[in-house]
């Protein structure tokens, strides 16, 4: 069976490090990144350290098809990566995509719906230098795997992705409402403040916990009974009269974690606000659940990415006035 994990960054990397599959291609776009790899392997560190001899490619040098093919790039990079992916998928293989927000919608347009399937991955990682990804949460790993069709191969891909740490199969939906309930508010606000996950839990938790309830009330709009997390059930963890207590010590493994989009901003890059915290919105819009403090965020966002606001603590304040 071959696989390719098509955007091996520092995701990418980790996953498949994790993965440890002998027919696994890691593909990148990075040409430095592929050469430490090929020359001495991927390697992760911090929560785990482990390197594994794997084959990294460039997209120009992919050949043949593949059975599976695992999604990881930047999402507004979807179209223009599902054109280029699609000659290389077997009519009945399976694309996976392990991107936050919803993205399995604009993927099935090109794939069809029983080819696509979506994995949350509970862990955080950032890239030290070409070759080497450096994982920055203590959550341990945890993967939620669905099905957008029918899931016919659901039951073979479960035990490789199970072999990178605990899984659990379950209903699509209500697996990336979980993850996009944490990520549409941390993510956003760390992009705005600088503050890691855990600071924003401890010292913005008010708002930090009105914006994960904005999304719970998505999710419930668009039919979700659970929002399952790590072994949690997000409705009844944040949901609750408790949930400014429970925050913080649910974020307590966050403590150098920051959103990936903040790497972005400060690298220069436009970030993915639009599909993390947007898809939120148009989830909103589409099942008739006002989300006023989501939008006011990603509109900040985006005046930070064009230099109107600063990436500072205060700048939170704009979203409280």
């Amino acid at each position: 069976m071959r696989i390719c994990i098509y955007g091996a960054g520092a995701m990418g990397t980790s996953l498949g490090v994790l993965l440890d599959e002998m027919s696994l291609d890691f593909v990148t776009h990075n040409a430095a990144h592929a050469e430490a790899m090929n020359r001495d392997g991927a390697i992760i560190e911090g929560a785990l350290t482990k390197c594994v001899k794997v084959r990294a490619k460039l997209p120009s040098e992919m050949e043949g098809q593949y059975d599976i093919v695992i999604l990881a790039v930047k999402q507004r990079e979807n179209h223009a990566a599902s054109i280029f992916l699609k000659p290389f998928l077997k009519e009945d293989g399976a694309l996976v995509t392990v991107q936050n927000g919803l993205p399995e919608r604009e993927l099935a347009e090109v794939f069809g719906k029983d080819r696509v399937y979506g994995c949350a991955l509970s862990w955080s990682a950032e890239t030290v230098r070409p070759g080497v990804v450096r994982v920055t949460s203590d959550t341990g790993f945890h993967l939620a795997l669905g099905a957008y069709g029918k899931g016919r191969r659901l039951e073979e891909l479960a035990p490789l992705f199970a072999h990178a740490g605990t899984l659990t199969v379950g209903d699509l939906a209500e697996i990336r409402f979980a993850k996009l309930a944490v990520n549409a508010s941390f993510s956003t606000l760390s992009a705005i403040s600088g503050l890691t996950f855990y600071e924003l839990a401890k010292k913005h938790r008010t708002l930090s916990l009105a914006l994960i309830r904005e999304v719970l009330a998505v999710a419930k709009g668009c039919g979700c009974e659970k929002l399952p997390l790590n072994g949690h059930d997000l409705f009844k963890v944040f949901g609750g009269k408790f949930a400014k207590i429970l925050l913080p010590i649910a974020m307590k493994s966050y403590k150098e974690t920051r959103s990936g989009m903040l790497r972005d901003i400060q690298a220069g890059r436009r970030c993915d606000v639009d599909f993390v915290a947007g898809a939120a919105v148009r989830a909103g819009r589409d099942c008739g659940v006002p989300t006023p403090l989501m939008e006011r965020a990603v509109a900040l966002v985006h005046d930070v990415e064009n230099g109107i606001a600063e990436i500072a603590p205060e700048t939170l304040r704009l979203l409280q006035e």
